[in-house]
């Protein structure tokens, strides 16, 4: 059974947001991998790498790790539709 795409053929939502929050941040990909390590997150840069170039599924854990990291809602991550500072 094939794995589930977006319907542009990505295999995330949210690494248009990943990229803007990191960005927003001024957290190179390996600055972010350190910040999730540091909070517990087996993350390496390299991971961060294939989220935002779609290359990756994010599991449910990465995307909490995400969101404490950026102190952004799921919904936001995922749809972009809530304020990311809340």
């Amino acid at each position: 059974m094939p794995k589930p795409r977006t319907q542009t053929g990505e295999k995330n939502l949210v690494s248009k947001h990943l990229i803007e929050l990191r960005r927003k941040s001024n957290y190179s990909q390996r600055d972010l991998a350190y910040r999730l390590q540091l909070a517990g997150y087996d993350m390496d840069k390299n991971v961060i790498t294939r989220i935002e170039t779609n290359k990756r599924y994010v599991t449910d854990l990465e995307l909490k790790a995400l969101k404490e990291i950026f102190q952004v809602s799921y919904d936001y991550l995922i749809e972009g539709t809530t304020d990311p500072e809340k």
